[in-house]
């Protein structure tokens, strides 16, 4: 396998490296512009509050029907007040919120990019000493307190899954010249997959488990949470290409070596400066002389010179010395 073979064999892991990246930079884009929809449908989480409703019981006043249409009113009015939008997206970076326009989402407001972000709803809400976020279960609490330690650890991961696969495209065109090449962006390729592998799960189980916590805890104020399609699909799409590049960084480290298996003295049909086998005197190629023993035989010559040492001719030489 040449030069050309050496080249197909690296193409493919460094293609698959290549998209690998260009899902993790998708991530990343999500929730970046709120006037571009495509950004927008990018998010792990979606917090809906477009019914939020408060019962008198969850008060602890009476249940009546003025009670009720005061408590419509009030809702109604405190949602306008502390301005809670119809839905809240949860990206890597920071949030997005907007309201529904004719059945379509309309993103109006995106937070400033946060490294280490994390959703706080009575932040973001503004429920902070109003007594409103005592009525969070402590199930949500605890839960909300875990998902603030672990986006650290979610987001560390991406950003080191980001530089190393960086680093194995560049270390993969090395890869090109030698199998050593191919070894070494197959260990880095390996510390990519490694952590882009925690980040996918890290968010998986995160946002798996916030939302069970979330929508046991609010689904009596017509709160409800969701997970985003979207950023998971490209998210482990990510791991499948990084994970398959790896592969195949492992099999051009062990193959496809780009030596040429060309003779370098000729072909097989005339090897120059080599010594060939040349017909024997007595009519046999195979060197197997049949001649008929007894006195005065002599070999025919057959055109091949004999070397005479006095009146005795000597043995014929089975091979020559060819273009010399």
């Amino acid at each position: 396998m040449g030069k050309a073979g050496r080249f197909a064999c690296v193409f493919t892991p460094m293609a698959l490296t290549i998209a690998s990246l260009i899902c993790l930079i998708i991530v990343g884009l999500g929730g970046t512009n709120k006037n571009n929809s495509t950004y927008n449908s990018l998010y792990f989480f979606r917090a809906n509050t477009t019914d939020i409703n408060v019962s008198p019981t969850d008060l602890n006043i009476p249940h009546n029907p003025l009670t009720d249409a005061i408590i419509n009113q009030t809702t109604d009015a405190a949602k306008d007040a502390l301005d809670i939008k119809d839905f809240y997206h949860v990206s890597l970076w920071n949030y997005c919120a907007g309201d529904f326009d004719k059945g379509q989402d309309k993103v109006t407001y995106c937070s400033p990019r946060k490294n280490q972000f994390w959703f706080n709803p009575v932040e973001v809400w503004g429920l902070n000493n109003t007594g409103v976020e005592k009525l969070f279960s402590d199930e949500l609490r605890s839960g909300l307190n875990a998902y603030q330690k672990a986006t650290k650890w979610m987001f560390i991961a991406y950003v080191v899954a980001v530089v190393a696969t960086i680093v194995e495209i560049f270390v993969g065109i090395f890869a090109l010249f030698s199998r050593l090449g191919s070894l070494a962006t197959t260990i880095v390729s390996t510390v990519s997959s490694l952590f882009l592998i925690g980040f996918a799960l890290t968010a998986t189980i995160l946002y798996t488990t916030l939302m069970g916590s979330f929508n046991d805890a609010v689904k009596q104020y017509n709160i409800r949470g969701s997970l985003g399609h979207n950023m998971f699909v490209v998210t482990w799409l990510a791991v499948a290409f990084s994970f398959a590049a790896g592969l195949f960084w492992l099999i051009s480290s062990c193959c496809c070596s780009g030596r040429s298996n060309k003779i370098k003295y000729g072909d097989e049909s005339g090897r120059k400066g080599k010594y060939e086998r040349v017909d024997s005197p007595y009519g046999h190629r195979d060197g197997a002389a049949h001649f008929q023993a007894g006195p005065g035989y002599q070999a025919p010559h057959h055109g091949v010179p004999l070397n005479n040492v006095g009146n005795k001719a000597t043995a014929y030489e089975p091979y020559r010395t060819a273009n010399v």
